[in-house]
């Protein structure tokens, strides 16, 4: 498996909630490498991780997960380390868009009619 870049908005609201996701991120095999930018709350994942693997192992932290509008997971190349300043040349499928919708456990259960009385 080639070496993959994923980007996520994750909501984090302080350090605690970083620290949530950098202890999932430590136990995934796999990555090489992340960093949590808790002002932006963007986190990027770097290793031998599929996306889909990342997005579920972030949104086990609790937080609200979803892929970074505007940057598609995308293999990882050598890129200089202002990469991330410099606006993308890259001309890739939106692969974000296609990000599986993830919806609470809780999910409103469906309605049951009221029995009919006979009175």
């Amino acid at each position: 498996m080639a070496a993959e870049t994923v980007v996520l908005q994750v909501a984090m609201s302080c350090e605690g909630c970083a620290g949530a996701v950098r202890r999932v991120l430590s136990k995934m095999e796999g990555v090489e490498t992340f960093d949590i930018d808790l002002k932006e709350q963007k986190v990027t994942v770097k290793g031998n991780v599929k996306p889909e693997d990342v997005f579920q192992t972030v949104s086990k932290s609790g937080k609200k997960t979803s892929y970074w509008e505007g940057e598609a997971t995308a293999q990882a190349a050598p890129a200089p380390p202002a990469a991330e300043a410099a606006p993308s040349t890259e001309a890739e499928a939106p692969a974000a868009e296609a990000a599986p919708e993830i919806t609470p456990a809780k999910a409103a259960a469906p309605e049951i009619a009221p029995a009919k009385s006979d009175a």
